[in-house]
């Protein structure tokens, strides 16, 4: 069967895209164990984890097609926004990071897009994969993502594009890179910039003007999947060159059981919103910006 028959015909295992004999993460043992220890301490040290060749190699070409497929349903907007996607505050110093907003140009493919015959949504509702990122976290409170249009989704960014420095919504975002662009496209962050109690506007805006010394970057490959606390790290994605796509799918999990995208940042990565964005605005338990 091609790459395209299969794409034909609803997946029914994820088990049989991801490299089990690399990662056991559906089999309790001592190897299990080891990898949960050894991805909890990267995520401690610096809220990043990754897990090369998640996604086994010849698989690839079928997360390829599948978002080519839905390439077309991309979000495409071309603004700018500062870090925290909220409206601009003239109140405040124009160093602030609140005032300071930058070029984004890239698209999401929103969540309704992938159904039941979705590798990506097979991926993100098999029985053992929300267990697993749940105890690599360490967390005792864990759910999937309850807003429909951004529990799985594609990042799609395209020459010039990129997506500049950002917290995320979500406590805990997961991302298997499907596809990369020809050039560019660094994957860069700073750890642990803020915390639920303290928005460090000083270490954001020492970021924003390029402190190297607050800045990792990571280069992922296609089948890597990367479990990151986007909450809390300042991170963006550098610019891209070439014709080649980048695709990016985003496995999104939170600490609140109902919670959902606030209207403004909805709107302005999926173009809409749902009644359930406006109903549940504001319901979260920290008081960070966004």
């Amino acid at each position: 069967m091609t790459p395209r028959e299969r794409m034909d015909v609803k997946v029914k295992d994820a088990a049989d895209y991801i490299d089990l004999g690399r990662y056991p993460i559906a089999n309790a043992g001592p190897a299990r164990g080891a990898l949960i220890a050894e991805l909890r301490a990267a995520i401690n040290l610096d809220g990043c984890a990754v897990l090369r060749g998640f996604v086994r190699a010849e698989r690839i070409t079928d997360l390829v097609m599948e978002c080519d497929r839905t390439a077309i349903h991309g979000h495409r907007n071309f603004n700018r926004t500062n870090a925290y996607f909220t409206q601009d505050r003239p109140d405040l110093p124009a160093s602030h990071p609140l005032r300071r907003f930058f070029d984004r140009s890239n698209a999401f493919v929103p969540a309704d897009n992938f159904g039941p015959d979705s590798i990506l949504r097979a991926i993100y509702e098999w029985p053992a994969f929300a267990p697993f990122i749940q105890e690599a976290l360490g967390e005792e409170r864990f759910f999937r993502y309850a807003d429909p249009l951004a529990d799985v989704i594609v990042n799609l960014a395209e020459e010039g594009g990129g997506f500049p420095w950002h917290f995320d919504t979500n406590n805990y975002t997961v991302t298997l890179c499907i596809q990369n662009a020809e050039h560019g496209g660094a994957f860069e962050y700073s750890p642990y910039l803020r915390s639920p109690t303290d928005e460090n506007f000083a270490g954001v805006e020492a970021v924003l003007d390029g402190d190297k010394r607050l800045i990792q970057t990571l280069h992922l490959e296609p089948g890597d999947l990367q479990i990151f606390k986007g909450r809390y790290s300042l991170h963006r994605v550098a610019p891209l060159a070439g014709a080649r796509p980048r695709y990016v799918a985003i496995f999104s999990f939170t600490e609140d059981a109902d919670m959902v995208g606030s209207p403004e940042r909805t709107r302005q990565l999926y173009g809409r919103t749902l009644p359930l964005h406006l109903e549940r605005a504001g319901l979260r338990r920290d008081k960070l910006v966004d």
